[in-house]
């Protein structure tokens, strides 16, 4: 019986978390949940699954929990739960930035982790690579295009390995030509073809820039070069990944779009156990294609291989940058390829350094944002002198 914690549980990953362990009651139980302000959801999921903790980063009144529920509350609040000894597995569902410091305090309690959240990697690698040295505790990737090169690398040693071939959706605009997506809307962008996920990932997805933090993300997960990587559109989205031999054989990952596969695989893994998902029946599905991305309507993937190679800050900058451009573009202050234009602006403008203790990294990224916000200052006041 693994007890389990899931940070972000009100979120997209947290809430198909949830039921996977509700569908394994004879192999799961919840230990603890966290998020950080939806407090009616956190409250309704405690009164739903029983765990042992909940955890909020916003204090509220714990007569409010189920009674014998321990409440952790105020800044700090996932951390705690993330690094209590009674999980045997931890899941990171936290969105963007704010996963990195749960993230470290799992690690030192040397747990193991299904990471859902690519941005604590792409900022943090040094730290990590660290608190995986000294504290034995292992990440599990839940995204389903890392989940899905790790399965595939079961079948080879890493000195085998030709190429990680990432799968991107496209999301829904790969095929307008370039000056059809300056008018763009959130609204639009938020319509995904196949996923259904949170917010900043869907505009992520939208701009590519997913695709770009998930390079980086697997050149430090699997420690290849950016010359090892290689983004192909799949718009299907039944073929999550694959990893080339050097022996001419590809090895793919395939099912249904759905992410419950691999939150349960990384909780159960090395072993498979039954799940509720759908079966993929190839026969009953759309032919699958596989297009080359067009580097001339996003350069979203430019700038990830750039700052990949560049190493040092540059892909937490890519990051800090993205995620403050994305927040403005939602709140309608920016356009669709201001995004690009933000992230660019901000990663010219950094002077690189080696990041090593979390502070230095938190303080990094605090610079990257004020940078790029100067650069979203701008373009508002542009767009509002056009109109």
């Amino acid at each position: 019986m693994k007890q389990i914690s899931v940070l972000g549980s009100t979120g997209s990953i947290g809430r198909q978390t949830l039921d996977v362990i509700a569908s394994h009651p004879e192999e799961m139980a919840l230990f603890g949940i966290a998020a950080n302000c939806h407090i009616e959801a956190l409250i309704a999921q405690a009164e739903a699954y029983r765990p042992r903790v909940v955890a909020c980063e916003t204090e509220f009144d714990a007569g409010l929990l189920p009674e014998g529920v321990t409440l952790l509350s105020g800044t700090g609040a996932a951390e705690q739960l993330a690094a209590m000894q009674e999980a045997d597995v931890v899941v990171n569902g936290i969105s963007g930035f704010a996963a990195l410091s749960p993230l470290v305090a799992s690690l030192k309690a040397g747990k193991r982790v299904a990471l859902a959240n690519k941005e604590s990697i792409v900022c943090g690698k040094r730290l990590i690579d660290r608190m995986l040295s000294d504290y034995k505790g292992e990440i599990l990737p839940v995204d389903s295009e890392q989940s899905a090169i790790f399965q595939c690398l079961q079948n080879g040693r890493k000195d085998e390995i030709d190429k990680l071939i990432l799968t991107a959706s496209g999301g829904p605009f790969w095929r307008k030509h370039r000056a059809d997506l300056e008018g763009i809307t959130p609204k639009q962008a938020l319509a995904h073809p196949t996923w259904n996920m949170g917010k900043k990932i869907t505009i992520d997805s939208a701009t590519l820039f997913n695709k770009g933090l998930e390079v980086i993300e697997a050149a430090y997960l699997f420690d290849l070069s950016a010359e090892k990587i290689e983004v192909v559109i799949h718009p299907q989205s039944i073929v999550h990944s694959m990893v080339s031999y050097i022996d001419g054989t590809t090895m793919a990952n395939m099912s249904k779009p759905d992410m419950r596969l691999p939150i349960q695989y990384a909780i159960t893994y090395p072993e498979r156990i039954q799940s509720s998902c759908t079966p993929l029946l190839l026969q009953q599905e759309h032919p699958l294609s596989f297009h080359q991305p067009d580097p001339g309507r996003f350069l979203s993937l430019k700038m990830a291989y750039d700052a990949l190679k560049a190493g040092l800050s540059y892909p937490l900058v890519y990051n800090g940058a993205n995620e403050a451009a994305v927040e403005a573009f939602c709140s309608g202050h920016i356009g669709f390829l201001d995004i690009e234009r933000v992230v660019n602006y901000t990663l010219n403008q950094h002077t690189p350094k080696a990041l090593d203790a979390l502070e230095e990294i938190i303080d990094a990224d605090r610079q990257a944002r004020a940078q790029a916000n100067q650069m979203i200052d701008r373009v508002t006041q542009e767009r509002r002198n056009r109109h």
